[in-house]
């Protein structure tokens, strides 16, 4: 698209990527269609160009099928506007990535889409589908969109096990920020991992965070539970690197009666100004048998400003140690 230079008087100016389809639904037996992508936003100089949302992912077969994955959002405009009009809105944000599509009684839920770039603000990843009403593994979750200053998007959450046997779905990483130049930014957060099945199944590792030279790195998303009798809590994902450092996700907890807590993520280590980021805490063991999860180690120093705490380790069960806690950094 053309860029506009000069506006007519109230001329509409917005850029605005239409939004993906979303996938059609399977019936007793089949997968879900792909959610379809959303377009790309127009780079005019004037108003807002949004990238469109990424279309769902449709249902799998009521019977055997896996859910289908969601559509990537669009890219919002890239170009920088130097003087924007007074009042005038400059939003540059990418679009949302789809949400992945649940399965039927069996199958494994659709991966989320994930969101797209943008000047101002990333979109945020799609959510992963859960797994099957009895048996399935969930999606996971999308990766956050990539912004240029401002803030960038959240890794979408991963998937539930929607049945008694399944693993739940890993979060998506936080989009990172690729400013040229040191401003205020945000990276964003990891998405927390879904939890295991009703029964039996680990939990999700949570997504790592996105990185920002000039501004707030992001947190790592926590690991997701097992919430059944047997399985691991899944480990937490990693802080990002930035000015202020992220701090590592926690680790999930594991089953009720056997399986071993999820690790704590690290925090990112530090630079000569800025302190690490705090590791994250280990997950509880269940009641008779496991290991709890080790503390995710604080970031190192970088200097003047010392390293981060490391995190605490996770309860052991009857039968199994607990967790070390993680060194500081």
């Amino acid at each position: 698209m053309g860029e506009i230079l000069k506006p007519a008087d109230g001329e509409n100016t917005d850029k605005f990527g239409g939004a993906g389809g979303n996938g059609g639904a399977a019936g007793l037996l089949g997968n879900g269609g792909a959610g379809g992508a959303g377009g790309v936003g127009g780079a005019g100089s004037n108003g807002p160009a949004r990238g469109g949302d990424g279309g769902h992912g449709g249902t799998g077969g009521q019977l055997l099928g896996n859910g289908g994955d969601g559509g990537h959002g669009g890219a919002g405009a890239t170009r920088d506007i130097s003087l924007p009009a007074p009042g005038e809105n400059t939003d540059k944000f990418g679009g949302a990535g789809g949400d992945g599509g649940a399965a039927g009684l069996l199958g494994n839920g659709g991966a989320g889409g994930a969101g797209g770039s943008g000047l101002t603000r990333g979109g945020d990843g799609g959510a992963g589908g859960s797994g099957g009403s009895f048996a399935g593994n969930a999606g996971g979750g999308g990766a956050g969109g990539i912004a240029t200053e401002g803030v960038a998007g959240a890794g979408g959450t991963g998937g539930s096990a929607g049945g008694w046997f399944g693993q739940g779905g890993a979060g998506g990483a936080g989009g990172d920020i690729r400013a040229s130049k040191i401003v205020p930014t945000s990276a964003g957060r990891g998405g927390d991992g879904g939890a295991g099945g009703m029964l039996a199944g680990s939990g999700g590792a949570g997504g790592q965070g996105g990185t920002s030279n000039g501004g707030t790195g992001g947190n790592g998303g926590d690991g997701g539970h097992a919430r059944g009798l047997f399985g691991d809590g899944g480990n937490g994902g990693y802080g990002g690197f930035g000015r202020s450092q992220g701090r590592g996700g926690d680790g999930g907890n594991a089953g009720l009666l056997i399986g071993n807590g999820g690790n704590g993520g690290w925090g990112a280590a530090g630079t000569n100004s800025v302190a690490g980021g705090r590791g994250g805490d280990g997950g509880d063991a269940g009641i008779l048998f496991g290991f709890g999860g080790n503390g995710g180690d604080g970031g190192l120093s970088g200097g003047l400003a010392g390293g981060g705490e490391g995190g605490t380790g996770g309860r052991g069960a009857a039968i199994g140690a607990p967790g070390a806690p993680g060194a500081d950094g």
